[in-house]
């Protein structure tokens, strides 16, 4: 599945992809595009569907500056917390993100009933940090360093969303980077 999600300021500006499929209140400056395939088991696709959806709401939150609904949804234990950190971080520096965010070859790595570990890979090439106050840009010159190969341990809720419970990523990572 292809999907792109472009923010914008009113919530009727997208259209959810799938049924009870989250919006996220991105700026104008964002664009995010996710490129899941189905892999044809129910099970793997929910995970990786609520995965794209982590990914979405940690961008939501980034730009927000706070944590979001989407955000408390997707994420629980270590990355709730964790990613809550790079949050109130940037937003302490006064920054935010703005340009294209891309996220591809998601994968199951092992999946145990209400438990789960996958990856997937986020191109940020044309992304960047800008300054909330004066609307900066911080520009950079694209290198395999904007290639992240992002690993979580995942698991079900209550109300059978899965959460991003463990986060790690890694920058150029071969299976990642691309020309």
């Amino acid at each position: 599945m292809d999907t792109e999600k472009s923010g914008s300021a009113t919530p009727s500006a997208s259209a959810p992809a799938e049924k009870n499929a989250p919006h996220f209140d991105l700026p104008s400056d964002i664009t995010v595009k996710v490129e899941r395939q189905p892999t044809g088991d129910a099970a793997k696709d929910a995970v990786l569907r609520d995965l794209a959806y982590a990914a979405q709401a940690r961008q939501e939150a980034l730009t927000q500056g706070e944590g979001t609904a989407n955000f408390s949804r997707y994420y629980a234990a270590d990355a709730f917390v964790y990613i809550n950190q790079q949050v109130a971080a940037a937003r302490n520096k006064g920054l935010t993100s703005t340009g294209s965010y891309r996220y591809y070859d998601f994968r199951v790595l092992d999946l145990n009933g209400q438990s789960a570990s996958a990856r997937y890979c986020e191109d940020q090439r044309k992304a960047y940090a800008k300054e909330v106050k004066t609307n900066k840009v911080h520009r950079t010159q694209p290198s395999d360093n904007d290639f992240i190969q992002i690993t979580v341990q995942t698991a079900k809720d209550s109300r059978g969303d899965w959460q991003v419970r463990q986060v790690s990523w890694k920058k150029a990572v071969a299976e990642c980077v691309q020309g």
